[in-house]
């Protein structure tokens, strides 16, 4: 018992000492990792005559939850340190003048991502973040789609290295926070997801990175009878107008059955496109009913519960609301194009 006592108090000497969360965390390893003093001894169990083992396990379990307690709570207190020293050094002159000649202005992207937001928000919709890298399951596997399923060969993805033999990818869509917050809560859910999403493309259509918005709603009642009301009302909103045309196809998505891309009305005849009532369709988003494996794969019954889906491009909303013609300049950093298309501080 003396040789713990010494392990303890030596452990809790290194807790107190360290300096930075760095510091505290090479004494986390050194003593509770897998290699680390206390975890040796915990090894030790198994060489014990069976009547020692089970005071010296507990003998063993009380100093490593000693030290793992001094370990938290000098974290707390390392942490409140940095934050304090970050606050301090990054402080701003609030009394400064400022340059009403040289005003800044809020990109299209944000400007259309705070409009989606303040619309979703008031039919009751959440807002959720998760990583933009991802592994594969959160990205794929999770959402139906399997090593070696056809619908990865419809995204360009981009692979970064394996991490504990796990492929990571850059989320290729915001499908994945959708799994995560589903992961980590119990139905219902409702919320949207918006986010910076990466795929091997670019052209005047598309670009490397761009911006998703996902939605999704799941309870015990939803039907696609909710998908086209929520659908419908958030584009008369956006787009400001007393009614919008729209039109639902069939299509596939490995993540929603059934699945939909939906076609707005417009007019194209005076050479731009116009949205609203008028003679020609225009795609404008996908959507549909949760797939049940996908309910099944975050521990949630398909026969108690269903959601809906939908997915949206911000830059493609962006593009035809306020005529935008090349998806590229949205990120060429031109000041001439932020002058133009930019929105003051508080309004357009």
């Amino acid at each position: 018992m003396t040789d713990l006592q010494q392990i303890q108090q030596s452990a809790l000497d290194a807790v107190s000492a360290a300096g930075n969360i760095q510091e505290l965390e090479n004494v986390r390893v050194a003593q509770l990792g897998k290699k680390g003093v206390i975890s040796a001894q915990m090894q030790q169990l198994g060489k014990l005559p069976p009547e020692q083992r089970k005071e010296f396990g507990a003998a063993v379990n009380q100093v490593k939850n000693a030290v793992t307690e001094a370990i938290d709570s000098k974290k707390i207190l390392l942490e409140e340190k940095e934050l304090n020293e970050k606050l301090e050094k990054e402080s701003v002159d609030v009394t400064l003048p400022v340059r009403p000649d040289n005003k800044g202005k809020i990109h299209p992207i944000s400007q259309v991502i705070d409009e989606c937001v303040a619309i979703f928000a008031k039919m009751g919709f959440a807002v959720e973040e998760g990583p933009e890298i991802e592994d594969d399951f959160h990205n794929f596997n999770a959402l139906n789609i399997p090593p070696n399923h056809p619908a990865r060969q419809m995204q360009d993805t981009f692979y970064l290295p394996a991490n504990d033999d796990s492929p990571l990818v850059l989320r290729t869509h915001t499908s994945s926070v959708q799994i995560r917050t589903m992961e980590n809560g119990k139905p219902p859910f409702k919320f949207i997801a918006p986010g910076r999403v990466y795929r091997s493309d670019y052209d005047m259509t598309h670009t490397p990175m761009f911006h998703q918005i996902e939605g999704l709603y799941v309870d015990k009642d939803v039907n696609m009878g909710h998908l086209k009301g929520v659908l419908h009302k958030f584009l008369k909103e956006f787009f400001e107008l007393d009614e919008v045309p729209l039109r639902f196809r069939p299509s596939f998505f490995p993540f929603t059955e059934p699945s939909a891309e939906v076609d707005i009305g417009c007019d194209r005849s005076g050479g731009e496109v116009k949205i609203g009532a008028g003679k020609d369709w225009l795609e404008i988003l996908g959507c549909g009913m949760v797939h049940p494996n996908v309910l099944k794969n975050v521990a949630i019954d398909p026969e108690e519960y269903q959601g809906l889906a939908f997915g949206i491009g911000i830059e493609r909303l962006a593009m035809l609301k306020y005529g935008a013609p090349d998806l590229r300049n949205f990120f060429d950093s031109d000041k001439r194009w932020l002058d133009h298309y930019g929105f003051a501080a508080g309004g357009n």
